[in-house]
């Protein structure tokens, strides 16, 4: 892409990646073929390709409203484009430089900034989180159904799995929501790692990967997120933990994004760079093999996996945890349209819940096309959202492999 860039923008670190990154497309549109706010408002400009030129226009020095903060704020980050692009444009890392850019130049309405701080404050910390569904459920009865289908079921009483000491030790990230609407993940998690002879170490120092703030353009936030786990993982690390182990791919897909974070901080640069290195999905540790030795499960079960943009793009372990599932005789159905985000992108369902919910109903219409006995999915936020609207049980991957008995 040619352009005529400002010297200030070259000058600085960040215009000049952004400047780097938007020189590689080369407009040939595949990216809006596999885009999903494209194809549903089959607008140019809420495609790849015409986002990056308006924040082309913006670092041109052209005027920049708030209709180049709208066609923004729709992108869901689902990096579709991405793995479809030949020309390898890191799209979404130029939407994390420049989303900070853009709201400091157009500015945000008082509702607009109540609602991100409200997010940014309560869905990182579990005690908070938990006492505002306590409220929210108590209330249910008296929210407009527009309100009331966000509230989330409340999560199954957590079962304890037993601790037993491995000389194989990784970290596990406990998740910040997930702690409250699915506690047993993590319980399952632990069964399961347990069989396979890997010991999963929690630190009640750490918390939240920071992914909310990053992906709502606090920077400074995320940074602070990601310097405390840092912190909190450093000795066990030191001490011989081979990986850090997210049981959400959301979450995982922001750690590997620590050494970018804080790659300017001289303090934790090396070691964010680190943890960057050996963030695994399960899907990476868990050997199918043994797990076919300690898992069976007893029905020909039909499952319908939904696989989390994060898990394909993000992490590229697509096919890895339905090959966990096959191993222990789980049926795993094809679904139409897997590539296609499911709409809930973190706090995008919260932001666009219009966008949100078209995306969720045609990812359930997909799922439930296959008559499946239940939905796994490997992602919290996705299965939240798909819960909303699914018939079949909606679970964990982990927790249906931790169900199935020899």
């Amino acid at each position: 892409m040619r352009a005529k860039f400002s010297q200030a923008v070259l000058e600085s670190s960040e215009g000049a990646e952004m400047a780097s990154i938007m020189r590689a497309c080369v407009h040939c549109g595949f990216c809006n073929a596999k885009c999903p706010t494209y194809q549903i408002k089959g607008d140019e400009l809420d495609g790849p390709r015409g986002r990056i030129y308006l924040i082309k226009s913006m670092l041109e020095d052209e005027f920049v409203g708030k209709a180049t903060q709208t066609h923004i704020d729709r992108c869901l980050t689902c990096r579709a484009c991405e793995t479809t692009c030949p020309s390898g444009v890191r799209y979404s890392r130029l939407l994390d430089l420049a989303r900070p850019l853009i709201d400091a130049k157009v500015g945000r309405g008082p509702w607009e900034k109540t609602k991100r701080w409200l997010i940014r404050s309560v869905v990182p910390h579990p005690r908070r989180f938990n006492a505002l569904m306590t409220l929210a459920r108590a209330c249910e009865p008296f929210l407009p159904s527009t309100l009331r289908e966000l509230v989330p079921s409340p999560g199954a009483a957590p079962i304890e799995a037993s601790v037993q000491i491995h000389s194989r030790k990784m970290i596990m990230l406990d998740g910040c929501v997930q702690q409250s609407v699915a506690p047993n993940i993590n319980t399952a998690a632990r069964k399961i790692f347990n069989q396979q002879r890997i010991q999963l170490l929690s630190f009640s120092k750490s918390g939240c990967c920071g992914a909310v703030s990053h992906h709502l353009g606090e920077l400074a936030e995320a940074q602070g997120y990601a310097r405390r786990n840092i912190e909190a993982w450093t000795a066990a690390l030191e001490a011989g933990a081979e990986a850090i182990v997210a049981m959400s791919t959301g979450c995982a897909v922001m750690l590997k994004e620590y050494g970018s974070l804080l790659r300017r901080d001289p303090e934790y640069a090396g070691r964010a760079s680190r943890i960057s290195e050996i963030v695994r999905d399960p899907s990476e540790v868990l050997d199918p093999g043994a797990l076919r030795g300690a898992y069976r499960v007893r029905s020909n079960q039909r499952i319908a996996f939904h696989a989390p943009c994060t898990m394909q793009h993000g992490l590229d372990v697509a096919g890895k945890a339905e090959a966990c599932l096959r191993a222990v005789g789980f049926k795993i159905e094809y679904t139409p349209e897997g590539h296609v985000c499911c709409g809930s992108a973190g706090s995008y369902s919260l932001l666009q819940p219009e966008l949100a919910n078209r995306l969720l109903d045609q990812k359930v219409t997909a799922l439930e096309s296959v008559q499946p006995d239940k939905i796994a999915t490997a992602n919290i936020g996705c299965l939240m959202h798909v819960r909303r609207r699914a018939t079949p049980q909606v679970l964990h991957w982990l927790e249906l492999i931790s169900q199935a008995a020899k």
